[in-house]
C-alpha cells in the first residue's frame, strides 16, 4: 500500500519540518509515503469562505485518483486509538487498498465535492490544531500505526 498526505499550504516552521522528516524517513521501512503539498490559494482575502473551499477542493480532487481509498482528516470526523487506527491500516491492506489518500484541507475545512469524494473522516482530536502541526502528529500516528502492526515497541499500551 502507498500512503500519500496531501496538505494545503505550506509548512513554514523548521522545528516542525524536522519532526515530519525525522517520522518520514521512519516511515519507508513500512510503507510507501510522500507528502504532496498544494500552494495557498492567491488572493484568497478577495474570496469567500466558500469561494476558497472550492477552489482548494479541484487542487485536492485533482490529486486523487478514481481507484484512491481518500480519507479526510476532519473535525467531525471518527476519533481512533492508536491500535484501532493500527487495525484499520491493516484492514485496508488485505482489502487490497493500493493507495490511501489523506488530506489536510485549509482554513475553512474542505468542499462539498471532496466531501461526496471521500471514502472516510478521520479526526485526530476533539481539539483545534494549526494545520501545520496536524501534519506532524499525522506522520507520527501514521508511524506508530506501522510499528504496533509489526509488534514494535514503540507503542506502550
Amino acid at each position: 500500500m502507498k500512503v500519500t498526505l496531501v496538505c494545503v499550504g505550506k509548512t513554514d516552521e523548521k522545528y516542525i519540518e524536522e519532526g515530519i522528516a525525522k517520522y518520514t524517513k521512519r516511515l519507508i521501512h513500512y510503507v510507501k509515503f510522500n507528502i504532496t503539498v498544494i500552494p495557498d490559494i492567491k488572493n484568497s482575502k478577495n474570496l469567500s469562505q466558500e469561494q476558497q473551499k472550492e477552489k482548494e477542493g479541484e487542487l485536492i480532487l485533482k490529486q486523487v485518483d478514481n481507484s484512491d481509498t481518500l480519507m479526510l482528516l476532519d473535525e467531525k470526523g471518527q476519533q481512533y486509538r492508536s491500535v484501532d487506527f493500527s487495525k484499520l491500516l491493516d484492514k485496508n491492506m488485505v482489502s487490497n487498498v493500493q493507495h490511501m489518500v489523506v488530506v489536510i484541507g485549509g482554513p475553512y475545512g474542505f468542499s462539498d465535492r471532496v466531501y461526496q469524494r471521500a471514502n472516510g473522516l478521520l479526526s485526530l482530536s476533539k481539539m483545534t490544531f494549526s494545520h501545520q502541526m496536524i501534519r506532524l502528529f499525522f506522520v507520527e500516528q501514521l508511524y506508530r500505526a506501522f510499528s504496533i502492526m509489526r509488534g514494535e515497541p514503540y507503542h506502550h499500551e
